[in-house]
């Protein structure tokens, strides 16, 4: 079987290479094309084999290594990764293997290595699938999860990783009545008020997006927003503003949204998302250090390690060590002391992250009151519809967790506070 140069499968398996080999992120990798030569269903699927093998990566090598006396090429052992992982969930074996064995054997590099691919697929299609349900939820690598041992507890750890190891729904904002929008498209409102879609399918085809009544934002997400509470008229900051989602939000409520990103390219995506929700601010390219200006309330969603979000981005774990965790936490102090000079008198600000990492939320808001006298934390600001008492920290902020809602799909991680100068 010859396998196409731009087959579903072979588009996942480059991902794969890129993102374990290269420590590529599945957001670069798309944003750099990735998926432009595949037609709406192949990209969908392409997509969906690569998260999938990238959340039971370890369940697939505890099955392989059984079959394997060396480990082969990076390259050919993610293409055994990924075949196992579609078989065991339930894809055509025959194909799957068929598919495997032509990208393998198409590759100069790995030709002679077919024979192999296709004699360990074909016992994975075998024993694979009834194995598969006995294995243990795979876990974080260990740079990861040892310090959210310490954070959270071994119980806890282990109940994020049963969230992050299943597909994740779709939550929407919607500009408007969350109610209507739920009923066009099949979905649920959620306590926070966003609206959430157990099987999707394609997300540009969905009932109002053409029409812009709604966007793409985890539920979590959405709350930074919502607990700095923009007012009509106001002038509000987005300080780290790509890719646009909290700002349509504070523009739905009225305020003149000045959006704030390094980036021009991330900031186009902000342009873009603004057009189809036909929402307005003023964009502005630059570095949040070394902005100016003055405002009556600023969003500062910070650069960091975005553990919180494995559930929807399994690449990180794979992609990044946590070597870069230092210079994050720094930069993170400096915009939050650089946001807190651009406030106007009695003015707030909303400090917020999608990090697990209390050195990432509640240890940088902790050592942000000491070093500025006079400024507190805003808990009343956290009195909103769906927020649960015990997700308050002690400092005043709100720690969510994406075990949090479990029963229901989770939520990312994040850590959310509002301050006060």
């Amino acid at each position: 079987m010859a396998a196409s140069q731009t087959s579903a499968p072979r588009v996942a398996h480059s991902l794969l290479d890129q993102i374990t080999g290269e420590g590529r992120l599945m957001p670069e990798l798309l944003a750099a094309g990735a998926l432009d030569r595949l037609d709406p269903a192949d990209r969908a699927r392409a997509q969906r084999l690569a998260l999938d093998t990238l959340r039971g990566l370890e369940r697939a090598d505890r099955l392989l290594e059984k079959h394997l006396r060396k480990n082969p090429p990076l390259t050919v052992r993610n293409m055994l990764r990924l075949a196992t992982v579609e078989i065991c969930m339930g894809g055509d074996a025959h194909g799957v293997v068929n598919e495997a064995v032509a990208i393998v054997g198409q590759d100069k590099r790995t030709g002679a290595l077919k024979g192999l691919v296709n004699a360990v697929l074909r016992k994975i299609a075998v024993e694979g699938p009834a194995a598969w349900e006995k294995l243990r939820v795979p876990r974080l690598p260990k740079w990861l999860r040892a310090p959210l041992v310490e954070a959270y507890g071994a119980p806890t750890v282990a109940a994020m990783e049963a969230v992050q190891f299943a597909t994740p729904p779709l939550d929407l904002t919607p500009k408007g009545d969350a109610v209507t929008v739920a009923a066009a498209v099949g979905g649920v409102v959620l306590p926070t008020g966003s609206v959430r879609i157990a099987a999707p399918g394609q997300v540009t085809a969905l009932p109002g997006y053409d029409s812009g009544d709604w966007w793409v934002q985890d539920a979590a997400a959405a709350l930074p927003a919502r607990v700095l509470a923009a007012q009509t008229g106001e002038a509000v900051l987005d300080m780290c503003a790509a890719p646009g989602g909290k700002t349509m939000q504070l523009a739905a409520a009225g305020a003149q949204v000045t959006a704030l990103d390094i980036s021009e390219g991330r900031m186009a995506r902000v342009a873009s998302n603004l057009a189809r929700t036909g929402l307005q601010a003023t964009l502005v390219v630059g570095d949040a250090i070394t902005h100016q200006g003055k405002y009556d309330a600023i969003l500062l969603d910070a650069p960091c390690s975005a553990t919180g979000t494995i559930r929807r981005h399994p690449d990180l774990p794979h992609a990044k060590d946590g070597s870069d965790f230092g210079a994050l936490i720094e930069m993170q102090a400096g915009m939050l002391d650089h946001a807190l000079t651009l406030l106007k008198p009695g003015g707030r600000l909303v400090y917020c992250t999608c990090s697990l990492l209390p050195d990432e939320g509640e240890v940088q808001v902790d050592e942000a009151l000491a070093r500025h006298p006079g400024l507190t934390v805003d808990r009343a600001a956290l009195d909103l519809p769906g927020i649960d008492p015990a997700w308050i920290t002690t400092e005043g902020g709100l720690r969510l967790r994406p075990d949090f809602w479990a029963d229901q799909g989770g939520m990312d991680g994040f850590y959310i506070a509002c301050l006060r100068a």
